[in-house]
């Protein structure tokens, strides 16, 4: 059924879509627990077990995914070689770009619906959900339009010979996703790997995944032949340590912490594949005192409040410069305080945390932080009326006691924690500016704020981040621009162009003609 914008607010005027499927264009009604695809197949895990779906904003299952396992997982790979040795790999650039651009408008016409699957899978307010279900129409979209744009270059050598180098793709790539922006990763690493002309197995996380079904599901539609996109449910410790070790897989893009990103990594190792890791940051917003605060404080609270601080790239710590710290941090404090955290179909300024896992460990960085003397500077409030099972925690600014900034050894300064909570420290001048936002074993993104133009560029060479924000933090998503990390946070692209590189193998062929 058409969706109203008013309908798209509340979950109950719309059917959940975990019991339906939509097979090239048809919607039939399935199993609850018929969400391994395969070959073009919907079905249950080969063991029959399937895992509840909890709602983040009351605690209750409202779903439920199929366990996969082992078996399913050789299902998938050999159904994705099976199609890319059968014909996609050797497809034409330029028409892979025309199923892509379908799935983007597909993706474009289903945006409600699939913003509501969103919202309730991850908890995250609706607004943000449908931003999210926009990126991913968006990356589609691009890579839609790069596919017969990427290729190799004509290399100057000895008389008598031409060499060339061609971008190939690998084959078949594995992808782990993690459940904070399950649309827009799926996006941005399903997308970028079959426009490089892969073909894919995806593992969502089990806590959220009823958009990437969805969305698998409309590649279908789209026409995207049996096989070139499989998607296999379950638990991580089950179907994704299994596809990340898989001798059929050719190369391994992965999204998570850095301790399971260690294991995938070793995993792939033992098959000497390559791996993409995208591992998590501890970014900072620095702001000096010739900085537009009254620009900069919106993005400050933003960075850390979105998606309730479960971002990668969440500017978790805010370095102040001491001239005005004060002043800056009370008005940040005043923003916090007028926060409000609730349930995703109230659309307010934070949505719950993913699970009562997550939420055990915020609490716990916050007892940390009151235990080791550091100083509560303001709190956001919890909507009346909450429901009592959902996971809730409030954002929250933490500075050191009597003012001074929060330690940069302690773990809530340089640990992610993966929560709104947003620890406040202070810097004097430029050295030790640079020298607090590289103390930590993070690298993903930073925020510079200031209107010296010098001191910009400085700044944005100094510190070890994949993505330095000048007056500004995130800009926009950039669906545009390369994605990645330093140190723990990771290795590889992802995003723009950058993207289909590490989605395809270089190959130089020399040839000798006199």
């Amino acid at each position: 059924m058409k969706n109203t914008p008013r309908q798209c607010r509340e979950f109950k005027a719309i059917p959940s879509d975990a019991g339906i499927i939509r097979k090239r264009g048809k919607r039939v009604a399935m199993a609850r627990a018929e969400t391994i695809l395969v070959g073009g197949r919907w079905r249950p895990a080969e063991t029959g077990e399937a895992v509840d779906v909890l709602d983040p904003s009351t605690g209750a299952a409202f779903a439920a995914i199929a366990r996969g396992g082992a078996a399913d997982v050789d299902a998938a790979v050999a159904a994705a070689r099976e199609a890319f040795d059968g014909g996609w790999g050797r497809l034409a650039p330029a028409e892979r770009g025309r199923l892509l651009g379908e799935i983007a408008r597909l993706i474009d016409r289903d945006h409600d619906r699939l913003a509501v699957l969103e919202a309730r899978d991850t908890g995250k307010p609706f607004r943000q959900a449908r931003a999210d279900i926009a990126a991913c129409a968006r990356y589609f979209e691009f890579y839609a339009g790069a596919c017969d744009k990427h290729h190799g270059e004509t290399l100057p050598y000895q008389p008598g010979y031409t060499v060339i180098t061609l971008k190939e793709a690998y084959g078949v790539t594995g992808h782990i996703i993690p459940w904070n922006y399950p649309s827009q990763i799926f996006g941005r690493t399903i997308g970028a790997a079959l426009a490089a002309g892969n073909a894919s197995v995806l593992k969502p996380a089990e806590e959220a995944c009823q958009t990437p079904i969805a969305l698998a599901d409309l590649a279908m539609e789209a026409g995207l032949p049996d096989g070139v996109l499989n998607l296999v449910t379950g638990l991580g410790p089950e179907a994704g340590a299994v596809l990340a070790g898989h001798p059929g897989i050719d190369h391994v893009s992965f999204t998570g912490s850095p301790e399971t990103g260690a294991a995938v990594q070793a995993a792939a190792a033992r098959f000497n594949r390559p791996v993409t890791m995208e591992l998590g940051g501890k970014s900072p917003q620095i702001v000096f005192e010739d900085a537009d605060l009254d620009a900069a404080l919106p993005f400050i609270t933003n960075a850390i409040v979105q998606n309730a601080g479960q971002t990668c790239s969440a500017g978790s710590r805010l370095l102040v410069q001491e001239t005005i710290a004060d002043a800056f941090v009370e008005r940040v404090a005043e923003r916090f305080r007028a926060l409000e955290t609730g349930p995703a179909d109230r659309d307010l300024d934070c949505g719950p945390l993913i699970s009562a896992r997550q939420l055990d460990r915020v609490r716990g960085y916050l007892r940390r932080a009151e235990t080791d003397g550091l100083e509560l500077l303001a709190e956001g409030r919890l909507a009346a009326n909450a429901p009592a099972g959902g996971f809730y925690a409030v954002p929250t600014l933490v500075g050191g006691l009597g003012g001074a900034g929060v330690p940069s050894d302690h773990p809530i300064a340089r640990e992610e924690v993966f929560g709104p909570v947003l620890a406040v420290q202070r810097f004097t001048d430029e050295a030790e500016a640079i020298r607090l936002a590289n103390a930590t074993d993070f690298g993903l993104v930073a925020g510079i704020w200031t209107c010296d133009g010098g001191r910009q560029m400085r700044l944005a060479r100094a510190v070890r981040a994949g993505q330095v924000f000048v007056n500004t933090y995130g800009a926009g998503g950039g669906v545009e621009l390369p994605f990645g990390g330093m140190k723990r946070s990771g290795f590889g692209r992802e995003k723009g162009m950058a993207a289909l590189d590490h989605f395809s193998v270089l190959k130089t062929v020399a040839i000798h003609h006199g």
